[in-house]
């Protein structure tokens, strides 16, 4: 079953049995392919990946931002998020650099196949950061994905953020980024995820 809600603006929000996502100008961010090819060899930790099948499925994909299905071939592995955006920037996190488990298929992947934010179906913490890798602060979404435009909008509103990471609150794990200026899936129209 399909439910589709129009809030105020350009917003939507569709619910499916299997995800809830929102439309915004905003895009999600996956992990970008080249990154995805180097963490299923090696993580960011420096631990070899290590493939298994998904038994109950369910597991938040930052490959293709979407849940597993039982018995895809998927893998936890260390990501540094910051880090791989500084080294593309040139910006110097510092002690903000961080790394944490994140799900991703084992294989190559088609990357999303949607235009809205995913994962808007639970509470997340929306965390903000400037053009140098520092935290400029956080924010609790909570009640209803509708609730996710608006605060990417108050995020982006001080000219200070560059990018916003959204995460899950229960156990801080990074989900996807959002930039500034919308870079629209550049990763995946460059190659395969």
């Amino acid at each position: 079953m399909t439910t589709t809600t129009t809030t105020p603006a350009t917003d939507t929000v569709t619910t499916t049995a299997a995800r809830t996502t929102t439309a915004t100008p905003y895009t999600a961010r996956p992990i970008a392919p080249p990154a995805l090819g180097e963490l299923r060899v090696t993580d960011d930790a420096g631990r070899p990946t290590v493939p298994f099948p998904d038994t109950e499925g369910g597991a938040p994909l930052r490959c293709c931002l979407r849940r597993s299905a039982p018995g895809e071939r998927i893998a936890l592995v260390s990501y540094a998020p910051l880090r791989r955006w500084a080294a593309e920037t040139g910006a110097a996190p510092g002690a903000y650099d961080e790394q944490g488990p994140v799900f991703i298929h084992a294989e190559d992947c088609e990357g999303p196949d949607i235009d809205t934010l995913p994962f808007t179906d639970s509470h997340r913490t929306l965390r903000r950061y400037s053009a140098e890798g520092h935290i400029l602060g956080g924010r609790l979404v909570e009640g209803s994905a509708a609730a996710f435009p608006q605060a990417l909008t108050e995020a982006f509103d001080d000219p200070a953020v560059a990018l916003v990471h959204v995460r899950a609150v229960e156990y801080g794990c990074f989900l996807y980024e959002v930039r500034r200026g919308n870079e629209v899936r550049r990763g995946f129209e460059e190659g395969r995820g």
